[in-house]
Formats: structure tokens, C-alpha cells, sequence
């Protein structure tokens, strides 16, 4: 992967060029963006460019007895680095210098597995879903209800792969992803990271430092990797997914940076989620236990997927109702359908209101996430939007 094929973060890509151009590059970054960011394509073409950059000769011995050193090797920038012979291997993920840490899961009981065992799929996952977050990973794996786990064999096996010296490139690279899977085992790499081998250079790549070891952390340079630009993801999808224009704004306006969230939004642009929330909002409001259960039932049988996007959706109106309440009905470029479906919104919930569904909705989304069973969940969800809406007075509790 090159930086080019990196969407956006064009800030983060000169930082780290910059690095390696003027030879102030830490053994150990630490990639922290957000699920969509793009912070795993961006450190995986940092780790190719890395093991693909020209070897610079060791010093040759001169006729007095010392040293004289050999010219350093030219500076090659990433956009260049495609013509360099080793770039052919590192973007095939062969690289022998280049090795990857990621969560796993067990075959079967009593398995100790490691990364390298899995190698075959990391390599297809990274051609296919490069802006996929851990769920895809465990799922294209088949873990089903099964949690991922870096274990103390893979950091055993870390430890074992960096003691060896470079195969062909001036530098080892170890991408770890998501070292939030890292329990207490991860002691086992701090001196590791701490006083590496020559050379060698970690590339961590993470969603959320709080679920990080601080004393992994603390070892870490910091490169923060912002959420896209809704203007990058609209063009991204433009050009790598053929969605047409009107489509495209519309979902990067609704994915928040998010560029995963974009192209799941994509595969189910035909579903009526507007026609499903109008149904949502009558049954809270009009139709009474009856067609609030047939709503639950509805609902349910989405998929967890799906249902996380309804509720996004629901969320990205809020928020556009939000603004026409704030800026006026001009100042806000918005669909017909949904700037009339946001006035109605305000018509129906205050702003302090539609903030407490927003927080309601975020709350469910990560319920969901880890499995909540999504009947109850849309039913207990459905009384307590009852409650907010037709309470002039927003409890604390209810």
C-alpha cells in the first residue's frame, strides 16, 4: 500500500516522511485514529515504505587503519517508493523483514494460537477490508460469539522473530494492531520495546489508548490520526466504489468521518431507514403497546448490523434537526425528504430533548456492539424515548 492509496490525512503523511528524512525516527509510534480513520492503512504503508527504503553500506576500512563511511543511501520519497525492488514483496505483506500482531482466535480447545498462523487470512483481510475494524477480522475468521486475544505465545513468538537480524532491509518492522487485546501478557514486550534491537521499529496500531497498558503506552510517540473529511469520503467512494454523486454526499454526510461506515451504509443505501423511523416514532408515540411490540419484532430481525446503522441514521437526523433549529432552513444544504422529516423532528422534541435521544441512541449503538439482544434492547429503547419526547421536563432518571 502507498501513502496516495491512504485516504486523506495528508498532514499525518508529510509528519512521517519527515521523520525518516531527517533521521528522527522513534522505535516506537503509536497510530491512535478511530474506527474509519484509516489509522491501520496508513501505519501499513508506513511499515512497507519502511522495509522497502535502499540499504545504506556498511563503513570500508581505508589504508591508515580506520574507517571511512560510505555515502548514505539517497532519501526516497513515499511516492516513490513503488520503484524500489523490495517494495514489490512489502506490498504483497511477504516481506521478510516485515511481521504483523494482530487479535486471534483459538481452533479449537487447548490451542495456543499465534498471528503467523493466520497469515493467509491477514493477507486477504488487508486486500479486501484495509479500513475493517476487529469485528470484520474475528468474523472473517468465523469467531462467531468467540473474543479475540493477543496472547503470551504471540509475544513470545514477537520476541522470538526480533531477536533475528534484517533479512534485506535497513530496518525490522513489527505492525502490532490493536494492542488493546494485550492483557497483562504484554509486560512481556516492554523491555522489548523499551531497548529494542538495531533497527527495529514498532508500529502500534489502536482505537483507544484508555484500553491500552500505560506502561505499553508510555513507551510510545504519539501520531493521533483524525477522523476523514466528509469532502474525503465522498470522493473516496466516488472513485473506489462508483457510488454516484448525490448517494455519496449523503452518506458522508451520515458516517461521521467513518470510512467503514460509509461503505456498510453503501451496501444497504436501498433500505427505506426513513420509512422504518417514521413507523419507529408512530408506534412510540400513537400506536401503543401493540405496534410498539410488532416494531421490536421488526427490528430484531435486522441483524446487529443494520440495526446500528437505523440508529446512526436516526442520529444523523437529529443532528441535521438540531442545526435547522440553530442556523434556519438556508443556511443548511439537506435533502427535501429529510430537511422536511428534521422540521417535523423539531416540531415534535425540544433541542434539550433530541440531545437526550442522541445520548439514548449512542447508548444502544454500544449495547449492540457487544451483542445485546436486540428485542429487548429496541423495546426497553422505545420506552424511554416515549418518556423523553412526551415529558415537557427531562428527568434525571426514569
Amino acid at each position: 500500500m502507498l501513502f496516495k492509496e491512504v485516504i486523506g490525512q495528508q498532514e499525518v503523511k508529510e509528519h512521517l516522511a519527515s521523520m525518516v528524512q531527517q533521521k528522527r525516527l522513534s522505535h516506537a509510534l503509536l497510530f491512535l485514529g478511530r474506527e474509519g480513520s484509516g489509522a491501520l492503512p496508513l501505519a501499513l504503508a508506513f511499515a512497507q515504505y519502511l522495509v522497502s527504503l535502499p540499504v545504506e553500506g556498511p563503513p570500508v576500512a581505508d589504508l591508515f587503519g580506520g574507517f571511512t563511511p560510505m555515502a548514505a543511501a539517497p532519501w526516497v520519497h513515499p511516492d516513490q517508493v513503488e520503484e524500489m525492488p523490495a517494495f514489490t514483496r512489502a506490498a504483497q505483506l511477504i516481506h521478510p523483514d516485515l511481521h504483523f500482531s494482530y487479535p486471534v482466535i483459538a481452533r479449537k480447545g487447548g490451542d495456543k494460537p499465534v498471528s503467523t498462523d493466520y497469515i493467509s487470512e491477514w493477507r486477504e483481510f488487508i486486500r479486501q477490508s484495509p479500513y475493517g475494524n476487529v469485528y470484520d477480522w474475528l468474523q472473517s475468521l468465523g469467531a462467531e460469539n468467540k473474543q479475540g486475544n493477543i496472547t503470551a505465545e504471540e509475544c513470545n513468538d514477537i520476541i522470538r522473530k526480533l531477536s533475528f537480524k534484517s533479512f534485506e532491509s535497513e530496518y525490522k518492522v513489527l505492525l502490532l494492531w490493536m494492542p488493546e487485546y494485550l492483557g497483562k501478557e504484554g509486560n512481556k514486550l516492554l523491555k522489548l520495546v523499551e531497548e529494542p534491537p538495531p533497527n527495529t521499529i514498532f508500529l502500534l496500531v489502536a482505537e483507544s489508548d484508555e484500553q491500552i497498558l500505560p506502561t505499553l503506552l508510555s513507551r510510545c510517540q504519539l501520531i493521533r490520526v483524525p477522523l476523514l473529511q466528509p469532502a474525503e469520503i465522498e470522493a473516496a467512494l466516488i472513485a473506489r466504489s462508483n457510488i454516484q454523486p448525490v448517494l455519496a454526499a449523503q452518506l458522508a454526510a451520515i458516517c461521521e468521518g467513518n470510512y467503514r461506515e460509509a461503505l456498510q451504509l453503501s451496501q444497504h443505501a436501498e433500505e427505506d431507514w426513513q420509512g422504518l423511523l417514521r413507523q419507529w416514532l408512530n408506534a412510540t408515540l400513537k400506536g401503543g403497546p401493540v405496534a410498539q411490540a410488532k416494531f421490536t419484532e421488526e427490528i430484531a430481525l435486522l441483524g446487529r448490523e443494520k440495526q446500528k446503522q437505523f440508529l446512526r441514521y436516526f442520529n444523523h437526523l437529529l443532528g441535521q434537526s438540531v442545526r435547522l433549529k440553530v442556523l434556519g432552513t438556508d443556511q443548511l444544504v439537506l435533502a427535501d425528504n429529510e430537511k422536511d422529516f428534521a422540521l417535523r423532528l423539531n416540531r415534535i422534541a425540544s433541542v434539550s430533548q433530541q440531545y437526550a435521544i442522541i445520548e439514548e441512541l449512542d447508548k444502544a449503538a454500544y449495547h449492540i456492539e457487544r451483542n445485546a439482544n436486540g428485542k429487548m434492547l429496541f423495546q426497553a429503547l422505545t420506552i424511554r424515548l416515549s418518556h423523553i419526547i412526551q415529558s415537557s421536563m427531562l428527568p434525571s432518571t426514569v
